[in-house]
């Protein structure tokens, strides 16, 4: 089947990187996306990915717990670099040429972040991991995800999850819970159904730039969003399909 996209920003949460533990990286969830990867890499995308830390640390959280908030988010930062560093290490044993850049200057494991460089890569037919968020505190990993996703021309932004979509409220918790097919920008501020944060939704209603929540776990997801296959919840400018409930 045809690509529906090109070039593609893959957001990747810390916990994604956690399988089924309670903390830290689970080499074969790893495995299984580093898999995943090389699938859509086979068919010619260029492929970006912003990864989060919070299985490792979340400065949010620490920052509540007392510490003081850009500290927390710095420590959060490097966090994302141990994750990236093990997702490269997965891909290029599978075959794939990858580079990480870093927002934070730390040479000698990862490229400084230059947009340019970054899209030579992309070109180039290697994989990018983008990883210390957006280097500075305050802003989290989905706000450096849209920023990267602007700054490399990026068609979409493919958000992995642990569920098939957005939904009214957490469908393990509530089996009333609504999935949405397609939302709008707006849809989701106003709802605050929690796809990213505001500063990141805003970003991409402000540039147009389309994000497809899904879910990673799933085999062949990440395939079929880049084929246009209708999966997990589309975010656009329009709402026009609605919801449908969660199927029992």
């Amino acid at each position: 089947m045809a690509r529906k996209f090109k070039r593609i920003l893959l957001k990747v949460s810390g916990e994604a990187l956690m399988g089924d533990k309670g903390y830290g990286i689970d080499a074969n969830t790893v495995d299984f996306m580093a898999k995943e990867i090389k699938d859509v890499f086979s068919m010619g995308i260029q492929l970006a990915i912003v990864i989060g830390g919070g299985n490792i640390f979340r400065g949010v959280q620490a920052s509540l717990e007392g510490m003081e908030r850009a500290s927390a988010d710095y420590m959060g930062m490097v966090a994302t670099v141990i994750n990236a560093l093990a997702l490269q290490n997965a891909l290029e044993k599978h075959g794939i040429p990858t580079r990480v850049q870093s927002a934070i200057e730390m040479k000698e494991l990862a490229e400084s972040y230059i947009r340019r460089k970054a899209i030579r890569h992309l070109e180039k037919g290697r994989v990018v991991i983008f990883a210390a968020g957006t280097g500075n505190p305050y802003f989290t990993t989905d706000t450096a995800a849209a920023l990267r996703a602007m700054e490399i021309g990026a068609e979409v932004i493919m958000k992995g999850t642990k569920v098939d979509g957005v939904y009214s409220a957490d469908p393990v918790k509530d089996p009333r819970a609504v999935k949405f097919s397609t939302l709008s920008y707006i849809d989701v501020l106003k709802k605050g159904l929690g796809v990213m944060d505001s500063t990141a939704i805003s970003l991409c209603m402000d540039n147009n730039l389309p994000i497809v929540v899904f879910n990673l776990r799933g085999k062949g997801n990440i395939r079929k969003v880049i084929e246009g296959k209708k999966i997990g919840t589309l975010v656009r400018g329009n709402n026009d399909s609605g919801a449908k409930k969660k199927n029992k």
